[in-house]
Parts: structure tokens; C-alpha cells; sequence
């Protein structure tokens, strides 16, 4: 695209709300690879531009990348001595500047396909989410997704618990029970998710307790699932009415809120809502004693 011209890649990234880490080279002394107010940009994917090449650019390539990962969004300035300790021998000094640039993005993974997910993606391309959208069907993804959404089919939406980022926020809204059993008990394993929700009642809420100690998991890291998942005020049974309610306690979640587990003071009438609307129809028919769900 822009592979040499920051300034293009900038425009471009602004414009399509891509957030990215512009490197600058503050300082330098004695023999480096570039002078000061040479820059590059880093995204997820991309480096645009160069600030020398070898070892130092991979460092700080890096070092943007875990920036983006983690949100950060305050400027970070590091000095660097370019011996063999970083692996290059031009024996100067140089000092950067790592200033994150564009919208902070949460991660959020998103198992399953359903009517839910889709009314969910939709609402969730408006905000600062990243979100990676995992299912066994291929038929079930929509033929176009926004631009802050990675698809992932795989067989094993299982294992992908395991390759993504840490404080990560989840939520499991597949089409089958045991599944949605196997990921809870992935995503409490790993310990670390800034918000895990799981679509279900209350009653299903209880058998996951339930199962969930017999394999060794304590009250502490139960309660940090969230079952039934919404805003308790909204009780519309309609897709995009529980995609709102739903973001509604995403972004209650990133914004600092204490989100309750539910467990104990959730009306039973408020976790109802019937299976059919986060499965198609040939699913249904096949699933006819699916307990009904609150997304």
C-alpha cells in the first residue's frame, strides 16, 4: 500500500479508524541508522516506513505491536544503545517515541454464528472493539463483515482459547450446550478474561455451576462468567434488541463498570428467551428440547 510514504499511511488509517503506534526517533548520537525525526508506523498487521532496519526495528516493532494489543494509549519514550547487547554494532545511541495513534480497540472473541452474533457484529462495528468471530459453519458467516471483524472457521473453536490475547473479553453464543460447556471451561482455565459472557438462563447458569465444580473450578473464577448476559432492563426477545442490551454491558465493562455474575438476583422471567433466535432453522428442528436462552 504505502510501504515507504507514513504520511499517505496516516491519512489512510484515520480515515478507516485503523489504530496504529507512529515511532520516531527523538535523539541520536554517534553512529546510529537514521537521524532524529525519522518515523515509522506500526499496526497489527503493517509497518509502514523504516527507522534503519535490523535488530532495533524488530524490538520496536514489537514493542508498538504490544502497545495496540494492550490498549495503551499514553506515549512511551525508550532510549536504546545500538552494542551488541541489541545485537547491532554501530555503537550509537538513539531514543524513540512510541505514541499510539487512533481509537483504543478491546478484543473481544465471539463464538458462533447465529442471529445473535450477526446482530451483534453490526452494532459492535461502531465501537472500539477488535473482534474475532470463531464458528465451525462456513454457511453461517455473512458474505460481507466489517473492517474490525476477523473470521475464523476452524474445527476446533476450542483451541483457539488458548491463541488469544491476554485480557481478552469473550462471549459464547454457539448453538450447542456442550460446546458452549467445553469454552467456559477453556476461557475459566486461562483466568485472565476481562470479560467472559455466556448466552443461557438461569437454569443453564446453575448446571454449568454445577459441572464447573465437579471439574475443580472454585467460586471465585465461576463468578467471573456472566449468565444470563444483558442489561437487565432490557428484556426484548429480538436479535438486535439483545445485541444492545448485550454491547450495552461491553461497554459498561470497558468503561470501568463492576459487571455482576447474575447468579443470585436474576428473575427467572428475565433469562428466558427462546433458542430459535441464535440458531437456523434446520438446527432448531433438530434441537427441539433446547432449554430457552437470555442473550
Amino acid at each position: 500500500m504505502f510501504k515507504d510514504n507514513w504520511i499517505q499511511a496516516l491519512a489512510d488509517f484515520e480515515a478507516k479508524g485503523t489504530p496504529c503506534v507512529m515511532v520516531t526517533v527523538l535523539e541520536d548520537k554517534g553512529s546510529v541508522p537514521r537521524g532524529a525525526g525519522t518515523k515509522m508506523l506500526v499496526t497489527e498487521n503493517e509497518v509502514i516506513a523504516t527507522i534503519g532496519g535490523g535488530h532495533l526495528e524488530h524490538v520496536a516493532m514489537k514493542a508498538a505491536q504490544e502497545m495496540l494489543t494492550h490498549g495503551d494509549s499514553e506515549m512511551k519514550i525508550e532510549r536504546f544503545n545500538l552494542g551488541a547487547r541489541l545485537g547491532q554494532c554501530c555503537g550509537g545511541i538513539v531514543t524513540l517515541s512510541f505514541e499510539p495513534i487512533g481509537q483504543q480497540r478491546h478484543i473481544l472473541a465471539l463464538f458462533g454464528a447465529g442471529h445473535v452474533a450477526k446482530a451483534l457484529v453490526h452494532v459492535l462495528a461502531t465501537l472500539p472493539f477488535k473482534v474475532i468471530w470463531i464458528d465451525e459453519r462456513e454457511a453461517q458467516f455473512p458474505a460481507q463483515i466489517p473492517d474490525n471483524v476477523e473470521m475464523r472457521l476452524t474445527d476446533d473453536p476450542v483451541g483457539e482459547v488458548a491463541s488469544l490475547p491476554a485480557n481478552s473479553m469473550y462471549l459464547v453464543l454457539t448453538h450447542n450446550h456442550q460446546l458452549d460447556f467445553d469454552l467456559s471451561r477453556a476461557i475459566l482455565k486461562r483466568g485472565d478474561s476481562r470479560y467472559f459472557g455466556l448466552i443461557g438462563s438461569l437454569s443453564k447458569r446453575k448446571r454449568f455451576d454445577y459441572r464447573l465444580k465437579e471439574r475443580g473450578f472454585n467460586d471465585e473464577a465461576i463468578n467471573t462468567m456472566i449468565c444470563p448476559i444483558g442489561i437487565e432492563a432490557v428484556k426484548g426477545k429480538h436479535p438486535a434488541e439483545i445485541a444492545v442490551s448485550v454491547v450495552g454491558e461491553l461497554i459498561a465493562c470497558y468503561q470501568g463498570e463492576h459487571i455482576s455474575s447474575k447468579r443470585e438476583h436474576t428473575p427467572q422471567k428475565r433469562a428466558e428467551k427462546v433458542s430459535i433466535l441464535n440458531t437456523q432453522p434446520s438446527e432448531n428442528q433438530n434441537n427441539k428440547n433446547n432449554e430457552k436462552i437470555r442473550a
